[in-house]
């Protein structure tokens, strides 16, 4: 498995998983750098790689009228500050090529959305910026189809990349994870992500919003750790309830040490057993 450059961190070089983790949205810059800096203390503490995600523009929401965050300006500032202020490498997301060049210089990572990952030009403009590009499988994708993808951000001569696996459309307003993804991806040579948190999504389910199924993040994320993926994706927010986007299937952010404890420990019986 190749290791990927983000920020500080060399991922994958000592075969730990690392962590994706933040609030969906960014909500207002207290609360983003609350949770910036929390989680930076989770990650001296526990000794782990995090990379601190918060979309400054969620424009894929279910309906128009909800809150999409602060726009690109306000919420490129607020995450420069938090990458000030808790020493975290940070992701967020694009949605056209003109938001690439804008926020490559606030950004560790740049996430593609799941709904995006065949637009040529958003993945190309990401990849060319040299910077580490997350690229989400469709959920409309096979994983096999994901190796095209890839395909078109490594012309661009960037080799860190990763791929997230964040479920597969099964039915209506319904999300299921195949396990033998994993496998398939990881046979490309790139690290691989399990988005726990959006895996028990149900989009749309609510009407005017994502629904979920929060119980079983748990259970995912241990079942991931099994398989042996280099990455975790956790949504977090201290009120998943109040939370102004996909609070339905938000981990608890007072959850998320011993769940991590629960991965690693899983992780050393794996690394013992190969």
């Amino acid at each position: 498995m190749k290791s990927i450059r983000v920020g500080k961190y060399n991922l994958c070089a000592k075969g730990r998983p690392f962590f994706i983790a933040g609030p969906c949205v960014i909500e207002s810059e207290k609360h983003c750098l609350k949770t910036a800096e929390r989680l930076a203390k989770y990650a001296g503490e526990l000794k782990i790689d995090i990379i601190f995600k918060a979309s400054y523009d969620k424009a894929n929401r279910t309906s128009g009228d909800s809150y999409r965050g602060p726009g690109l300006d306000e919420g490129l500032r607020i995450l420069e500050k938090a990458r000030m202020v808790s020493g975290l490498p940070v992701l967020s997301d694009v949605h056209e090529t003109w938001q690439v060049w804008a926020a490559m210089d606030a950004l560790d990572v740049i996430q593609i959305p799941a709904f995006l990952c065949r637009q040529t030009d958003l993945v190309q403009a990401a990849a060319e910026t040299g910077l580490c590009v997350n690229l989400k499988k469709g959920q409309f994708l096979s994983p096999q189809e994901m190796r095209k993808a890839l395909e078109k951000a490594l012309a661009a001569e960037n080799p860190n990349i990763m791929l997230t696996e964040r479920g597969t459309s099964f039915g209506y307003n319904t999300l299921v994870v195949d396990f033998r993804s994993f496998r398939v991806l990881r046979s490309f040579g790139y690290p691989v992500v399990f988005d726990v948190t959006h895996s028990v999504q149900s989009p749309g389910g609510q009407g005017s919003k994502s629904g979920g199924n929060p119980e079983f993040i748990p259970d995912l994320a241990r079942a991931g750790a099994a398989v042996g993926v280099d990455g975790f994706f956790f949504e977090v927010h201290e009120n998943p309830p109040k939370a102004l986007s996909d609070g339905a299937n938000a981990l608890n952010l007072k959850k998320f040490p011993d769940l991590v404890k629960d991965i690693l420990e899983i992780r050393a019986a794996l690394g013992r057993k190969r």
